[in-house]
């Protein structure tokens, strides 16, 4: 045999585990590092990847071989269309970690959020979030106090924000859920900031700068279209 007692693994892991996702997003680990003297700002948002293209481009980096010449780049194309803030959520800092204080959610919620919580939305009773609506009944002062609540024992304030799928042609119905952490000024100054955006869109140009360096996060890292010999390392 050519192979007696060990050897080195063959194929990419990157490729594993062969099978679905179970989510159709990717997923935020951590946020910016929070600065409280700069006024509250959002920290992320959500888009869908359009396509791929190519760009031309003129290089400045001194000390490469490219430098001041012009290469041929792939570039990814993502549609963000506006975001629709739905509600705030506290975080306290203890010794194992972040533990949820509170969260308040907005008076109306839409169709298209709403069928996320339910498996089959034809069959469901759609009964999601209509026992919530009566909390504004008493002129809010339920949520009021939950914000007060969260004003003085957070540490921690995410938005909860969701996207618009009827804005792209995709056939996506359910809309994607995500918190977006608040960054700068005070606990009390970072709600009172997620209050006002309750149930108005938010745009990406108020997120992100033009020629902003950002990271992005997928459902994977993707590496293009491969053989059988770069996924799972069969001889060749």
């Amino acid at each position: 045999s050519h192979r007696k007692f060990e050897h080195a693994r063959c194929g990419s892991l990157g490729f594993l585990p062969k099978k679905r996702c179970r989510r159709g997003r990717g997923r935020v680990k951590s946020f910016p590092k929070d600065d409280p003297s700069k006024p509250p700002h959002l920290t992320a948002f959500m888009g869908f990847k359009a396509g791929m293209t190519h760009i031309v481009r003129d290089v400045d980096k001194p000390g490469s071989k490219v430098h001041k010449k012009e290469v041929c780049e792939p570039v990814t194309i993502v549609e963000c269309p506006p975001m629709v803030v739905v509600g705030v959520v506290g975080y306290a800092t203890t010794h194992r970690g972040q533990r949820t204080i509170g969260c308040a959610w907005a008076a109306h919620i839409n169709d298209t959020l709403r069928r996320r919580f339910y498996k089959n939305w034809y069959r469901a009773k759609k009964k999601a979030f209509k026992k919530h609506a009566t909390k504004y009944d008493d002129g809010a002062k339920t949520i009021m106090a939950q914000l007060e609540h969260l004003k003085k024992e957070a540490t921690v304030i995410r938005v909860l924000a969701h996207t618009q799928p009827d804005m792209v042609r995709l056939g996506i119905k359910k809309a994607h859920l995500i918190e977006i952490q608040v960054n700068g000024g005070t606990a009390p100054d970072k709600v009172d900031f997620a209050y006002n955006l309750f149930e108005k869109e938010i745009r990406v140009g108020t997120i992100f700068g033009k020629d902003e360096m950002i990271d992005t996060i997928a459902i994977t890292k993707g590496r293009g279209t491969q053989g059988v010999v770069t996924r799972w390392g069969v001889t060749r």
